[in-house]
């Protein structure tokens, strides 16, 4: 496939792969053994055409680099010219590329094309909201792990073309202490009550190249995982007066620590949130509830 001019692509080769693989998904479902039967059956073989990727609705763009890769699998005779890179504002009635050659090709190719570029544009629109709503504050906007099963690279390479941030991208690459984990220690370990700081001791000493975060629900609790020193205290479902609270303990005692708000933000409370002074709030709305964007295929020729 030739560019014309491409789009600047931040992929990384992680999600490329995780990209190729779910094509290939992808094409197995749409096309089967048979094919596009319609196209088969009314285009001539030797008919070609150019048509045009347009937004529909107003949003932030993510996905050029898919669109790229989706027409070269199914044709590496197509000519795609993108014409907006990731990240770009969008308004009904931009141009995001075109595409030029076979229009047997550039039919079977389409739907496939298209549901790239929807999701993960709902996904970059979904966050560059959040992250609009937060401007002139110190904090980040991060996604979380509530991602569809298989689509996390993508989805966390869309929040980053939105102005996100990721957070961790599985349960390998960060420590993060969740209350399910300390009420299991207390459990098994005979209802122990310092499992906050054994459990910050535990994971250091296990994975000390890892950054350690422990999640909290009231300030005794934050006062204690303080103590042991963490890199990420998550302060969460906390209302506004303890999160302030929880800031100015972190200012006096412990300013290398970053806190991380959550639980059940929305549009309406994260501007507040982020007026607290927290460093970071995570949003898994942002992945597991963002709308698709509508962005079709004109034919134009």
């Amino acid at each position: 496939m030739t560019n014309d001019s491409a789009a600047p692509s931040t992929l990384t080769p992680t999600e490329r792969h995780s990209l190729a693989a779910l094509l290939e998904l992808a094409i197995r479902e749409d096309l089967g053994r048979v094919g596009d039967v319609t196209s088969l059956a009314t285009i001539p073989a030797d008919a070609a055409g150019k048509a045009a990727f347009v937004a529909r609705q107003a949003g932030c763009l993510a996905g050029v680099p898919m669109i790229a890769m989706v027409l070269q699998r199914f044709d590496p005779e197509l000519k795609f010219k993108p014409l907006l890179a990731d990240g770009a504002a969008l308004a009904g009635g931009h141009w995001i590329g075109t595409v030029e050659g076979s229009m047997r090709s550039i039919l079977a190719a389409e739907r496939t094309a298209l549901n790239f570029v929807q999701h993960l544009s709902g996904v970059a629109s979904r966050t560059r909201q959040f992250v609009e709503a937060i401007a002139g504050t110190k904090a980040q906007i991060l996604d979380t792990r509530k991602t569809l099963p298989a689509w996390r690279l993508l989805d966390k390479y869309a929040v980053r073309a939105g102005g996100g941030t990721n957070h961790r991208i599985g349960l390998y690459d960060g420590v993060l202490i969740k209350d399910n984990h300390l009420a299991a220690m207390r459990k098994a370990e005979g209802g122990r009550r310092n499992e906050i700081e054994d459990s910050v001791q535990r994971c250091r000493e296990a994975y000390p190249d890892l950054p350690i975060e422990i999640e909290v629900d009231s300030l005794e609790q934050f006062e204690r995982a303080l103590a042991c020193g963490p890199a990420i205290v998550l302060l969460d479902n906390m209302t506004l007066d303890d999160l302030r609270t929880a800031v100015g303990r972190r200012d006096a005692f412990a300013p290398q620590a970053r806190l991380e708000a959550s639980g059940g933000v929305t549009l309406d409370t994260v501007r507040a949130i982020a007026e607290t002074g927290v460093d970071r709030i995570s949003v898994g709305g942002i992945t597991h509830s963002a709308p698709a964007l509508d962005i079709a295929l004109d034919y134009l020729e």
